[in-house]
């Protein structure tokens, strides 16, 4: 099974590296930036796994281990 974790800042949190991302991206030539979020994405295997009886315990890993609730997002997509 292969499940794939996307952990964002949330909208209301400063993200300092995105900004400094936005305005490169200016100062390189691109036109019209208006915002850049940087986030993570982690991949996850586990051998012979059904994923049905996984996906809470992946919601508990999500959320007390691979991000942090008070500023950041996820978002666990099972693939397979």
């Amino acid at each position: 099974m292969k499940a794939v974790v996307t952990v964002m800042p949330k909208p209301a949190i400063l993200d300092p590296a995105g900004v400094a991302t936005a305005r490169a991206m200016e100062h390189l030539g691109l036109k019209g930036v208006h915002s850049v979020r940087i986030g993570k994405s982690i991949e996850i295997e586990i051998d012979g796994a059904d994923p049905s009886s996984l996906t809470e315990q992946l919601h508990e890993i999500c959320h007390d281990l691979l991000s942090n609730p008070v500023v950041e997002d996820y978002k666990l997509e099972i693939l397979s």
